[in-house]
């Protein structure tokens, strides 16, 4: 007899950005999905996607909001988290060219450059051999896209375009410059949504039953 797969709870970081595809993808991908934007909500959740959108004000949003300081403590604790595009941006240790009194979550050894591939008018898309991800090249749709410069020996290289790293992985942290949210393939955040299993499984083990990390309030 099988066991049944849990169903985790995953905030998408909604201050900003795309969040409603985001939401969509990972329904699809067997996860529950809510909106996160206070800390509140940040507690209940198993995971987060931290969406694309405009970096700077996401961080600035995120101090505003009382959700910088509770995302990096998550981060640490072991949270699983993905972003995309601007997300990426956020996930990453450091900025090569950050903006006045830009910040980060961090959690990522890594240094990203942001809007690598150009204006919005140079957007594009590329069929890109994920690793850990079966069944042929996925869909990237690069928007203002940025790329990873230079990683740390911790960080396992995913997937590159023309030379640069495009998609990246650290623990139970995974980031992409593009937007596989935008394509109707939904094998990126069905990944996503397996490492988050993975992490709730071992923190019940690891805390007798109790998904380490997750307070008692509700995010549903």
């Amino acid at each position: 007899m099988s066991v049944p797969e849990t169903t985790p709870v995953i905030g998408v970081f909604a201050l900003q950005g795309d969040v409603r595809e985001h939401l969509a993808a990972l329904r699809s991908s067997g996860a529950e999905p809510v909106a996160v934007r206070r800390p509140g909500e940040l507690a209940g959740c198993d995971g987060l996607v931290i969406p694309g959108g405009e970096s700077t004000t996401m961080s600035k949003l995120a101090v505003s909001f009382g959700l910088m300081e509770p995302l990096r403590a998550r981060v640490r604790s072991g949270m699983p988290v993905y972003g995309t595009c601007a997300g990426m941006i956020m996930l990453a240790d450091k900025i090569l060219d950050p903006r006045s009194g830009q910040e980060t979550v961090g959690g990522i050894d890594m240094i990203v450059r942001r809007n690598a591939f150009g204006r919005q008018n140079e957007s594009f898309e590329a069929a890109l051999d994920l690793a850990g991800v079966p069944g042929g090249p996925v869909e990237g749709v690069f928007i203002r896209a940025p790329w990873v410069e230079s990683t740390g020996a911790g960080v396992e290289v995913l997937a590159s375009y023309d030379g640069h790293p495009v998609a990246v992985r650290q623990g139970s942290l995974l980031a992409t410059a593009f937007h596989p949210e935008l394509t109707g393939d939904h094998r990126v955040h069905a990944l996503f949504t397996a490492m988050v299993r993975t992490a709730g499984e071992s923190g019940r083990e690891a805390s007798g039953g109790r998904i380490s990390g997750v307070g008692s309030v509700d995010c549903r």
